[in-house]
């Protein structure tokens, strides 16, 4: 075990995410500059694509992360049958859901079942596709909805916050499923889907479109909260949810629902890109 990831089990994991929760909503001008210049210049964001391109002029660091793109920004797919990134990132991981399991990286797998905290909602998902993005502080921290979708229920389990940067996933096991995350449950036209959004050390908040901020509070149990019947449907590639700092976002497909791209772990991708197909009639 290296030095840094026996750093994330020593962690206190949640009292650091306060701290950085309130740290980055400062809003004294030396200290949200000093954390914005440092950000811009290490990753080498490219404002130019911001509606707001001078990133000095937001009002704290989180308002920065959470940034808005220019509206020709990013450009969905024009398949209509097509499955799309639903962020800018990097693909950790994509392929086939075998006999429930999820592969995370170098001989680490876990269960969808422990992934949506629940046997059951897993069972759709038994041998269906997964995609897995990344989202590395350079990104666009926005999540947007990979297919057209109704909110059925979300699920907010409780867990670790441990980082999702490439090192860690490799070497923690089971770390999707053990971190801090809102599972998204969704129904369309062609099935139901999943969107995961994983938590991560220093971030851990998550807002949606139709509940505004979910994490924090951290749970301490599952926390159920079913939306049918209030039609919150959403359009493919409509803003779902946000990362205040960045994590990762996992779809969950049932078996022939989608099939999907020769997808690289390591690709890079972006909002609205092409990542599979719905099968038609005659394929």
């Amino acid at each position: 075990m290296t030095f840094a990831v026996l750093v994330q089990y020593l962690l206190p994991h949640r009292a650091l995410s306060r701290v950085v929760y309130w740290a980055t909503r400062w809003t004294w001008r030396p200290w949200k500059n000093f954390l914005i210049g440092q950000i811009v210049e290490r990753y080498k964001v490219d404002m130019a694509e911001a509606a707001q391109p001078d990133p000095f002029a937001y009002q704290h660091f989180n308002a920065f992360f959470t940034r808005k793109l220019k509206p020709n920004a990013r450009h969905e797919d024009g398949d209509p049958t097509a499955l799309i990134s639903p962020a800018d990132g990097r693909i950790s991981q994509a392929g086939r859901i075998v006999d429930g399991r999820i592969f995370q990286a170098k001989g680490q797998d876990y269960t969808a079942a422990e992934l949506l905290g629940d046997e059951e909602a897993a069972a759709p998902y038994r041998d269906g596709d997964f995609v897995t993005i990344y989202l590395s502080p350079r990104d666009y921290h926005r999540v947007h909805m990979p297919l057209g979708g109704t909110l059925r229920e979300t699920v907010h389990i409780p867990g670790r916050i441990f980082s999702v940067a490439p090192f860690a996933v490799e070497a923690i096991p089971r770390l999707f499923a053990r971190n801090e995350r809102l599972v998204c449950h969704f129904d369309s036209p062609n099935g139901p889907f999943v969107a995961v959004m994983v938590g991560a050390v220093l971030v851990s908040s998550v807002a949606t479109v139709w509940d505004g901020l979910v994490i924090p509070p951290y749970a301490s149990d599952i926390r159920r909260k079913s939306f049918a019947g209030q039609g919150i449907t959403l359009a493919r590639f409509a803003e779902m949810a946000r990362f205040n700092m960045g994590s990762t976002v996992i779809l969950l497909l049932p078996p022939g629902m989608i099939e999907l791209d020769a997808l690289q772990s390591q690709q890079t991708v972006k909002l609205g890109q092409h990542l599979g197909r719905r099968p038609l009639p005659n394929d």
